[in-house]
């Protein structure tokens, strides 16, 4: 059938796409929803994650039938550990989740690249990560099976790769399964020729199968694959026209908070119904929209959009209540059941909005949820280094014992677990009620647990409860006739007493790798959330990972940012075999980190590395004829598709947070061919940004900066002195995501006063602290009084 079904497509008068129609032949469908770890598609929106676990696998027998969850399971856990193969040479946690299996794996490289042209072999090229589930599943199911990997072993020149380490190489063929197949996720398997061109892609497929189809009808599969490649090649180029400029900010923006508006959910918060992501990039363009129209209906709908959405996150099983920090997102529409992998990138983006959510509303629960980011992030994701781990798996083994992974199993509660941690009469409590039983009120606690099957179709979670706050401290302490300050006191000590449990259950996977872009995210995420709160500690955890940063992940010698580098088995920093070039979100998030960690510790130096790192990276990645940046090397000959990101998902796209990198920047060091490559880039994207804005609410934000001009302000005085300090409290007091913050000391011989001899002009009155508010450097009268300067930057 398959064959046949090839053989037609393939033919010079059929009009379907063969690629297309091979995977909805082995996978008797189109594939939108096959992978629950989704990437994004092309409209900007999330597909949703499949609702059951996977039925199939790469079975190595011919039939196109789907295989039994019994079937393909490997080896048992008793059998001895097979000799590495040659990704235990590696130190990518996911690459060494595979060093023992029986598949003859090499590392995404020239040796691989030799072996298929000299072999004249397709390549097999399987893409995941070491915290993705169904990766997981498919290792288990399929990588582990002998017959399996001597079938992939014997056909094939194997690859893997995780996509964290190369992201570049993940976005280019995930674009041709995209293209393919109409959607993708991970585990990503996809089949190239020798030259690395794809010919067929998507999930789980009978490798015996594909490798019949190469032999018989390889011609059509190189053709295929090869008009693939050159449609997206046309499909995916983003370039500025000659002469063009920038969208209208003001329609975009509206544009970008309409669109946001239609998917918004008013009863919990958030965007689209499940399964319900934390989208920050989202909140933070409403919170950017709400600045420039606090007055207006829209934006006053805006702030309560975000509001909202962060508060009931904050209350639900998103948020891990009891070891702190969030989970990657929420399978049902009321943020309670989660997948419960952690993610560096979601603290790091979610500190920083629930600390901006802070600045508007005044409300202490967003500083104290910053603040518990920060906590885990600290606690759990930090290296003696000073850098940042990448993730903590969903799946661990169940403390009751077993040798199976669940997922949740190190989060979730049985009541049972509950009462006997808690059995203590309160005293004073209504009824007679025990610690448990308030708990389990406030935190919705069941006896026979409180997740729906809806939510757990694999029963890993029958009989548990996941915590989610049900009612408020005031509820909850009227409910059971006590002080708000009893039951405070009570519900803290219970988690911790959880914590403590939580110590003694078998860990999740924590995965070591260390990236430039996540720990440049991160250090965002410490500087703002430290200046905002004056916090020296986290201000100080800041300075720590930008000197990680350039001692572990600058190549001072090639004058290039490194990818990234691992914990070793001594807890020492270590390289990889082959270092890892940096890509574009590695120059352009340690930027921002940069520069946040400068306007929180006003220390130039990071300002200096700050503007050496935008050098390298227009030199690295800019395009001089269409604008905009390419997400990798241009002159890589293994990458077939010079991309842009144009997406700003679970993380921004980094031409998104380049183009208010170079805005500030060309603030900080008065070069006005930085404020104009702002423009360009931005030019570039002008087709998606007037179209779909929703698709890139960050770059909506840069937009809105270069229209709206940044306000320069300028304090002068010493920097550790009360009054320059009371100056700066109120500057970090207030959001004002349409600024720069510099400091004026008198150190004429300094980095700023080289870059900007106007500061030279600008000095203390009468002896004390003195602000400037400026634009373009014409400043309004100095004030001295921060309430003065509170009320000159709300106007």
């Amino acid at each position: 059938m398959l064959r046949l079904a090839w053989a037609r497509s393939s033919s010079k008068n059929s009009r379907v796409d063969p690629a297309r129609l091979l995977s909805i032949v082995l996978l008797g469908g189109d594939n939108k929803s096959h992978s629950p770890e989704q990437s994004r598609d092309i409209s900007g929106l999330t597909p949703p994650p499949a609702s059951d676990k996977s039925p199939s696998l790469m079975t190595s027998r011919a039939s196109l039938s789907m295989a039994s969850g019994s079937e393909g399971q490997g080896s048992p856990p008793s059998t001895p550990q097979r000799p590495p193969n040659r990704l235990g040479q590696e130190r990518s946690p996911y690459l060494l989740q595979h060093a023992h299996n029986p598949v003859d794996w090499y590392p995404w490289g020239q040796e691989a690249f030799d072996k298929a042209r000299s072999e004249d072999k397709p390549i097999f090229l399987s893409v995941g990560y070491s915290t993705c589930h169904w990766c997981h599943v498919m290792e288990r199911e399929s990588f582990e099976d002998e017959e399996i990997g001597k079938t992939l072993s014997d056909n094939f020149v194997c690859i893997k790769v995780d996509r964290e380490e190369r992201p570049d190489v993940d976005k280019v063929y995930m674009t041709f399964v995209q293209a393919t197949s109409g959607g993708g996720g991970w585990p990503m398997s996809v089949w190239l020729t020798p030259d690395l061109r794809p010919f067929i892609g998507g999930t789980y497929f009978p490798p015996k199968d594909i490798q019949m189809c190469w032999q018989d009808n390889r011609e059509a599969l190189e053709s295929s694959g090869e008009r693939v490649i050159e449609a997206l090649k046309k499909g995916t180029s983003i370039a500025a026209n000659p002469g063009e400029t920038p969208p209208p900010a003001h329609d975009v923006a509206n544009r970008c908070f309409v669109q946001l508006a239609h998917s918004y959910e008013e009863e919990y918060g958030g965007f689209r119904d499940a399964p319900k992501f934390p989208s920050p990039v989202n909140l933070m363009f409403l919170m950017s929209f709400w600045s420039v129209n606090r007055s207006s209906t829209e934006g006053s709908e805006a702030l309560q959009m975000t509001l909202h959405t962060l508060r009931m996150m904050a209350l639900g099983g998103i948020h891990d209540h009891v070891s702190q920090g969030f989970h990657r997102y929420s399978t049902d529409s009321s943020w309670h059941v989660p997948h419960f992998e952690k993610m560096l990138y979601d603290q790091a983006q979610l500190a920083v909005a629930y600390i901006s959510a802070f600045q508007v509303s005044g409300e202490q629960v967003f500083a104290d949820v910053a603040r518990d980011i920060l906590l885990y992030v600290s606690r759990d994701l930090s290296d003696k280094s000073g850098g940042f781990y990448s993730a903590e798996d969903a799946d661990s083994l169940p403390a009751a014992g077993g040798s199976e992974k669940r997922e949740g199993a190190f989060c979730v509660w049985m009541g049972s677990e509950v009462r006997e941690l808690l059995p203590v009469v309160v005293e004073g409590a209504t009824g007679g009620a025990t610690e448990a039983d308030i708990f389990m009120h406030h935190y919705g606690v069941k006896e026979q647990g409180n997740v729906d099957m809806e939510q757990d179709p694999h029963g890993e979670l029958q009989g548990q409860n996941v915590l989610i706050v049900r009612y408020s401290v005031e509820l909850t302490a009227a409910r059971f006739g006590l002080s708000v300050i009893k039951v405070s006191e009570l519900l803290a000590s219970a988690r911790a007493k959880m914590a403590e449990v939580r110590k003694s259950r078998p860990a999740p996977h924590l995965d070591t790798k260390m990236l430039a872009s996540w720990n440049g995210l991160m250090l965002s995420g410490f500087a703002r959330v430290g200046a905002v709160l004056d916090d020296k500690a986290l201000l100080e955890r800041a300075v720590q990972a930008a000197g990680f940063l350039k001692e572990h992940l600058w190549d001072a010698e090639r004058q290039i940012m490194l990818r990234s580098c691992y914990r070793g088995d001594e807890m020492e920093v270590e390289q990889g075999v082959s270092p890892i070039a940096g890509f574009l979100d590695d120059y352009a998030y340690v930027i921002c980190g940069l520069l946040d960690l400068y306007e929180a510790t006003l220390q130039p130096e990071w300002l200096r590395w700050g503007e050496e790192l935008q050098d390298r990276q227009d030199l690295l990645f800019w395009d001089a004829e269409g604008g905009g940046y390419y997400c990798s090397d241009p002159t890589d000959p293994t990458v077939l598709l010079r991309l842009k990101q144009d997406q700003d998902g679970a993380e921004p796209s980094a031409n998104s947070v380049s183009a208010l990198n170079l805005l500030r920047l060309s603030h900080y060091t008065g070069r006005k061919d930085w404020s104009q490559r702002s423009q360009q880039l931005l030019a570039a994207f002008s087709d998606r940004l007037t179209r779909v804005p929703i698709a890139l609410p960050e770059m909506v934000r840069g937009l809105m900066a270069n229209h709206y001009t940044l306000k320069q302000i300028v304090i002068c005085g010493q920097r550790d002195a009360p009054d320059t300090s009371s100056l700066l409290a109120t500057v970090n007091s207030l959001f004002l995501p349409h600024k720069v913050l510099m400091l004026a000391d008198g150190e004429t011989e300094g980095y700023l006063y080289q870059r900007l001899p106007i500061l030279s002009s600008l000095t203390c009155q009468g002896g004390s602290a003195t602000a400037y508010v400026c634009e373009d450097f014409t400043c309004a009268l100095p004030v001295t009084d921060p309430q003065e300067l509170r009320r000159l930057l709300l106007e």
